[in-house]
């Protein structure tokens, strides 16, 4: 996120019941080549990423960045999670100032199917909520992505509205750790 506002960076690493989201380090420039290189990642992020191309851009030791947290499992990384603010060009947005928080989300295809990204999401957003209180975040996805797309609603997003970009069906949901009354 390019504004935090008053939040610290980078946070105490977050437990969760098998997961460590923290800050990149030197020893997982391996897995980050690996993931960015897969065509199954890629599949739905507009293909995988040349692996000598991969090696020569990815740093010694990954960048850190607020809001980037690398997924860890028994001191391997699986994947990443990210908030970023969304820029005002893009297409949908919940705020009329635009700048909301986006999630992102990016695993190994062997760490797929065994409820980490539902894990590790969860606490990314527990994380964004006690952090900056009452802030929605969004989300943007293809339609054709099941497991993103049933990973939106396990998280309870809500649908925003579908639209067409990049050749595809997008649809845009908003999580909100407040409850509209009403």
């Amino acid at each position: 996120m390019t504004e935090l506002g008053p939040v610290a960076w980078p946070p105490a690493p977050i437990r969760t019941e098998r997961l460590v989201l923290r800050e990149p380090e030197a020893r997982d420039r391996a897995a980050i080549i690996e993931l960015f290189a897969s065509p199954e990642v890629g599949t739905y992020i507009g293909g995988p990423r040349p692996r000598d191309e991969l090696e020569r851009a990815v740093p010694e030791t990954p960048e850190r960045r607020p809001g980037l947290f690398v997924i860890d499992l028994d001191g391997a990384m699986i994947g990443t999670i990210e908030l970023n603010r969304r820029d005002a060009e893009h297409r949908s947005h919940v705020r009329p100032d635009a700048g909301e928080a986006e999630l992102g989300y990016l695993f190994l295809p062997e760490a797929w199917g065994r409820g980490y990204a539902a894990e590790a999401c969860a606490a990314a957003l527990d994380w964004f909520a006690d952090a900056l209180p009452g802030e929605p975040v969004v989300l943007c996805t293809q339609t054709a992505n099941d497991r993103s797309m049933r990973l939106a609603a396990k998280l309870g997003f809500t649908e925003v509205q579908r639209f067409e970009e990049w050749g595809a069906e997008q649809w845009f949901g908003v999580w909100s750790p407040v409850t509209p009354s009403g």
